[in-house]
């Protein structure tokens, strides 16, 4: 990874590093009431990448409990800022997601990206990833 850059884990008390964020690294703006609730859930987890004392890249991930087998690790998102990719940000991150989930005894890593995604699908398959092909995901959206 190029620069300094530093990984950290946030975690229930780090709702202000969210907050503080300026606009851009998550696809929306940061809503105080979830964000509080997905950093007090020990079933989540948030990496965030910083240099130049401003966060420059995210991962967040789920664990996944079965009754019928080892848990699972399902890589929510994973976002670098524009001016700070190439320089292996999203990398470092997913490594360390991956770590972490092997850390608490997950079998698997899985997440799911665009077809056009082709940075992240690149990426991806630099850390060893398996493509999966003929999957079809439903989605129920908008659900009020």
């Amino acid at each position: 990874m190029q620069g300094n850059v530093e990984i950290r884990k946030l975690g229930a008390r780090d709702l202000p590093l969210l907050l503080a964020l300026p606009e851009g690294l998550f696809d929306n703006a940061i809503d105080p009431v979830q964000a509080q609730a997905f950093l007090a859930d020990p079933m989540n987890l948030l990496f965030m990448a910083y240099a130049d004392d401003m966060g420059v890249g995210m991962a967040s991930a789920t664990l996944l409990r079965h009754p019928d087998k080892a848990p699972q690790l399902f890589i929510n998102e994973v976002a670098t800022r524009a001016e700070y990719r190439g320089r292996g940000i999203g990398k470092a991150l997913c490594r360390r997601v991956i770590m972490t989930a092997r850390s608490l005894g997950c079998k698997s890593v899985w997440l799911g990206t665009e077809a056009e995604n082709t940075e992240g699908r690149a990426l991806y398959r630099s850390l060893g990833g398996t493509e999966t092909e003929n999957l079809v995901i439903f989605e129920w959206a908008d659900m009020k």
